[in-house]
């Protein structure tokens, strides 16, 4: 049977990283499945999940652990197969001028109507025009049947009047 383990991974930015932690995975039996990465602020960051045999899950996270000595911090955990009720997704788009709190009130929103963020992407730029800062957030939502997205509506509303945002909502298809 196959282990997954989910990967948080951090290092100096530099060429060969990523090239450094698929030859470890692969030499030690492991299958790349899924990944997120970038580049931030001179660091390079990402997410990804490995599976490989149960037998080989030691071998594998001892092998991913010594890449500290090369630079590449490595927190491994042992993925969970994911169970429940049939899930849909949203996905929900704010723009509007930078400033702190943002995330933070579009996430309580969420958080407060049962609404699962399975992913955040954000970015800050200018604005066309006047060249302020804009900030973006794109979200994807995982929710249950039973959540009310008419008061999820409602309470991007009050936030989008608050703190100037475009806020868009659009079913996954």
């Amino acid at each position: 049977m196959d282990t997954c383990l989910v990967l948080t991974i951090i290092s100096d930015d530099r060429p060969g990283v990523v090239e450094q932690i698929a030859a470890c995975v692969d030499q030690h039996k492991g299958s790349w499945q899924e990944s997120r990465m970038a580049h931030l602020d001179g660091k390079f960051a990402g997410i990804l999940r490995v599976s490989c045999a149960t037998e080989d899950v030691a071998a594998l996270s001892q092998a991913l652990q010594a890449l500290e000595s090369s630079g590449i911090q490595v927190l491994l955990s042992e993925g969970q197969r994911e169970q429940g009720s049939a899930q849909q997704s949203l996905h929900i788009s704010a723009i509007g001028p930078d400033r702190p709190g943002i995330v933070l009130e579009l996430s309580r929103a969420f958080a407060q109507g049962g609404f699962n963020v399975a992913q955040l992407d954000t970015d800050c730029s200018s604005m066309p025009w006047s060249g302020d800062p804009q900030f973006e957030a794109k979200y994807q939502l995982q929710i249950q049947a039973d959540c009310d997205t008419v008061e999820l509506q409602d309470r991007l509303d009050a936030i989008a009047d608050e703190l100037a945002l475009d806020i868009q909502i659009e079913e996954a298809s």
